[in-house]
Order: structure tokens, then C-alpha cells, then sequence
């Protein structure tokens, strides 16, 4: 039996006379990586800022862990294990990598926002934040101030932040904005470690990416999606083909 972690229904928002999107329906199934693709103004960004609560849909219905979510805050659907990766808070710069992942432990674990200095006292907290680090590769580098390390190295920052909240599921909307062929090969490497244990539902134009992490593919086009299903079919699939990934990808 399929384990759906997340399940949409009938999907709509448009703004005026443009459709973001139109009758959505989707699965995710727990422990998979399910990537999204689709050409710019496809309304993927949209479909994601519905799902964590930022947009409000239409119309429609999003569940999540078996319970209706879809009028649920953001803040109320992180605490339920729905983590918007870059989006749930941003880097702050001056301050090191451990003492940033450290303030999203901070706030998952129930204590109210302190100081910087006392921040960086609390061994148990710390602990934690270097768990999230390593998973990302990055626990050599805690010490290091944000503002001194590279784009791809926030990148996975924000990773570890967005990790370090215990979630269920991760919403990731471009990770590899930006980033450079050795720095999205180190992106694509953290995903992958976090293959079976985490749900991740990805959105991403780096195609050889999307189709070296991906379990499953749904494709969004014009607010539709068009085909969902595993990845070698969808790079068969000729109404795709036609649609988006064009002739290069059959």
C-alpha cells in the first residue's frame, strides 16, 4: 500500500485573468524525492507557496500527513513538519554557520528567541545544529561567519536550517539557483544522503539534477499538470517532449 504523505485535490488560484493554477492533483509518496518541472511562469513557485501556506488557494484541498492542512498558517504547518526550505528564514550573515542553524533549533525546540551570546552557550542546541551541518557537509566550516563562504555553501546553509526543524517533509524551490557546476554537484550529493529518510518535493530547471535525484516527475504546464510518473517514462513521453523538455531529452 502506497504511503502518501501528501496529497493535493483540485488546486486553483489565479490572479485576475492569469492562471497560477488550475485543478492540481497530486501525490507524494513518503520517503521519495518528487521533483517538479516545467518552463518559466509555469506556476511552480505558486504550487509551492500554496502548499506551505503563504498563498491561499481558490479553491481545493491540501493534506498533509492525513490531516487537511489547507487552512492552516504557515507557522502552523511548520510545526506540523512542513519545512519551505530559503523560505523559512533567511541567513544571517554576520553571524557563523552553527550559530544560524542553531537559531532554527532554537525555535523547533519551544525556547523563545534569546540574544546572539547565550545562543552560542547551549550545548544541547549545539549538538543538534552540528547534526544538521554534517548532514550537509558543512560541520567543518560551523565556525565560519555566512557572509565569508560561497553561494553554494548558503545554499546548503539553508538546508541544514530547514533540517535542523525535524521536518517531515522539505519543500525546495530552486536549491541550485546560482550555483555552479561544483557547487550543484555538492547540492545534489546532500540530497541524495537525504534519499528514504526525508520526503522531498523539488522544484528545479537543472534537468541532469532532476533526473539524477528524482523518484518520481510531475511535469506543470500553464498551471496544468500534464504527466506525473517515474522518470524514464517522462523523458519518453512525447507530449512532454512537446510541452517542455524538448527533442535533446528523449
Amino acid at each position: 500500500m502506497v504511503d502518501n504523505l501528501l496529497v493535493i485535490r483540485g488546486l486553483n488560484k489565479h490572479f485576475g485573468g492569469i492562471v497560477a493554477t488550475e485543478n492540481v492533483n497530486l501525490e507524494v509518496e513518503k520517503g521519495l524525492i518528487h521533483a517538479i518541472i516545467g518552463p518559466n511562469g509555469a506556476g511552480k513557485t505558486t504550487l509551492i507557496a500554496q502548499l506551505s501556506g503563504q498563498i491561499r488557494p481558490d479553491s481545493g484541498e491540501i493534506e498533509f500527513g492525513g490531516h487537511d492542512i489547507t487552512g492552516y498558517s504557515t507557522a502552523r504547518r511548520a510545526r506540523e513538519g512542513l519545512a519551505r526550505s530559503f523560505q523559512i528564514t533567511s541567513v544571517v550573515m554576520p553571524m557563523t554557520l552553527l550559530q544560524n542553524v542553531m537559531l532554527a533549533v532554537q525555535g523547533t525546540s519551544g525556547h523563545s528567541f534569546r540574544f546572539w551570546a547565550p545562543v552560542a552557550d547551549d550545548s544541547e542546541m549545539e549538538a543538534a545544529a552540528m547534526d544538521s551541518l554534517a548532514v550537509v557537509g558543512l560541520d567543518d566550516r560551523a565556525d565560519r561567519i555566512a557572509a565569508n563562504v560561497s553561494h553554494g555553501e548558503q545554499r546548503q546553509l539553508e538546508v541544514a536550517m530547514a533540517l535542523a526543524m525535524k521536518p517531515r517533509m522539505l519543500l525546495l524551490d530552486e536549491p541550485m539557483a546560482g550555483m555552479g557546476k561544483e557547487e550543484g554537484a555538492m547540492m545534489v550529493e546532500t540530497l541524495n544522503r537525504l534519499k528514504g529518510d526525508m520526503t522531498i518535493l523539488l522544484v528545479e530547471h537543472d534537468m541532469d539534477a532532476v533526473f539524477s535525484l528524482a523518484d518520481r516527475l510531475s511535469v506543470l504546464v500553464n498551471g496544468h499538470i500534464i504527466a506525473t510518473d517515474t522518470v524514464e517514462n517522462i523523458r519518453n513521453n512525447a507530449e512532454v517532449q512537446k510541452a517542455y523538455l524538448g527533442d535533446s531529452h528523449a
